[in-house]
């Protein structure tokens, strides 16, 4: 059976001492910066997913060890192969809705933890594990992220409605963005301003021009932007100017 400590290896094998500069330069690792104190050891995305697949199955109990370290590879590949537990216990014809309760219960918790504590860590996961399990039941549990003080949280609340967004259903989008308008946080107002404007491609662009409509004037500057990149420069002009 595959450990932590084998992916934490081979992980070190393809890293990168370069790469492990740049990375914590980008993602904002030094003091007072979103992701003060991360840790990287200089592995990119692609080498990471390759690591995580050849360890497709690794128990539960070790991607959380995979979560608890310093080390952002390690969550993040953790990350990927609780995805892939996931998505294969949601297969129509092997459905295992007991697994699926029980891997998010999982991500939830080590959410909580301050375990999923980036943003390509929570994009990454949100969507597809909380998001995706929560899209056939009540969406109150995200209500209840989207009020945490804890940035992580929120963006997870507000990424997991991807999920919805793909199904068609704009609902639970438009009620965490407009609960959302005043959050100071940059990093939360590029993702509102995302999923808004995912709903105005993907389900009804009217829905997003009526929410322009009635918000666009109290809507920071940075989500505004985001969610009108796709309008006309003449429409996205105009709510720039209703502000």
């Amino acid at each position: 059976m595959s450990t932590a400590v084998e992916v934490m290896d081979a992980l070190a094998e393809v890293s990168d001492a370069e790469d492990a500069v740049f990375l914590q330069r980008y993602f904002k690792t030094g003091p007072g910066e979103y992701g003060e104190g991360d840790v990287f050891i200089g592995v990119r995305v692609p080498a990471t997913r390759a690591v995580a697949k050849r360890f497709a199955d690794l128990p539960l109990d070790e991607i959380g060890a995979l979560l608890d370290s310093e080390v952002h590879e390690h969550r993040l590949a953790g990350l990927i192969i609780l995805n892939r537990l996931f998505d294969r216990a949601s297969r129509p014809r092997a459905r295992d809705d007991e697994q699926r309760e029980r891997l998010a219960a999982f991500y939830l918790a080590a959410v909580r933890r301050g375990r999923v504590n980036n943003w390509d860590l929570v994009d990454l996961s949100a969507p597809n594990v909380l998001g995706a399990y929560l899209v056939d039941r009540p969406h109150d549990l995200l209500f209840a992220l989207a009020a945490s003080d804890a940035l992580w949280e929120r963006r997870v609340a507000v990424l997991s409605t991807f999920a919805f967004i793909g199904r068609g259903d704009a609902s639970t989008s438009l009620a965490l963005a407009e609960r959302l308008l005043g959050d100071r946080e940059d990093l939360m107002q590029k993702a509102v301003g995302w999923m808004l404007r995912e709903l105005g491609k993907r389900v009804d662009r009217a829905v997003l021009v009526g929410f322009l409509d009635a918000h666009a004037a109290a809507m920071p500057r940075t989500m505004l932007s985001y969610a009108t990149e796709h309008l006309s420069p003449a429409e996205r002009a105009a709510y720039r100017a209703a502000r």
